[in-house]
């Protein structure tokens, strides 16, 4: 790792393993430090699917893990959620609720069945307060069947470009 590259964080929730895969994916691509959001109690099941969609609805954050790593030691923290009743999933809103001010730069993305991804960056953009680098949105049909590749190439090449993390990061700061 050279002194002149972004240091860059991917956090993300994943009730199912979509949004982790993607988040993996993205980790990797970008060589850098990832961290889950953790809760205590479980999802899983239709009780589980039932509670997430109707926290979602409400704007409810939930109570999560404390994280280890520290979003301000970074350049860029690239958000994930699932998108829960066309909403915010609740673990990703306490996360933002909980580390909006020490949150650099930003990037958004979300994975979903079909529909949503509009309202829950606008939810994202609003809680933190600023405009994200850039957004990226998969359907889990997509990661399920490795078609996200091109997608997610295009997302990481413009939060490169962005943090000016690409090929010539050395001369643009020896001026």
């Amino acid at each position: 790792m050279t002194m002149a590259k972004a240091r860059i964080l991917v956090v993300y929730y994943s009730r199912t393993g979509t949004t982790r895969k993607v988040a993996q994916s993205l980790s990797a691509a970008l060589s850098c430090d990832s961290e889950e959001i953790t809760e205590a109690g479980s999802r899983n099941g239709i009780f589980g699917y039932l509670r997430s969609a109707m926290e979602a609805r409400r704007q409810i954050p939930s109570r999560i893990a404390a994280t280890v790593r520290d979003p301000s030691l970074y350049d860029l923290v690239v958000i994930g959620t699932p998108v829960w009743a066309w909403s915010l999933s609740s673990p990703v809103r306490a996360y933002l609720l909980a580390n909006r001010s020490k949150l650099p730069a930003v990037a958004f993305f979300c994975t979903l069945g079909g529909a949503g991804s509009d309202q829950v960056f606008g939810q994202m953009r609003e809680l933190v307060g600023k405009q994200p680098l850039d957004c990226l949105f998969v359907t889990a049909r997509d990661v399920a069947s490795a078609n996200d590749a091109p997608r997610l190439a295009t997302f990481v090449e413009a939060i490169q470009r962005a943090i000016g993390n690409g090929r010539s990061s050395a001369a643009t700061n020896a001026g």
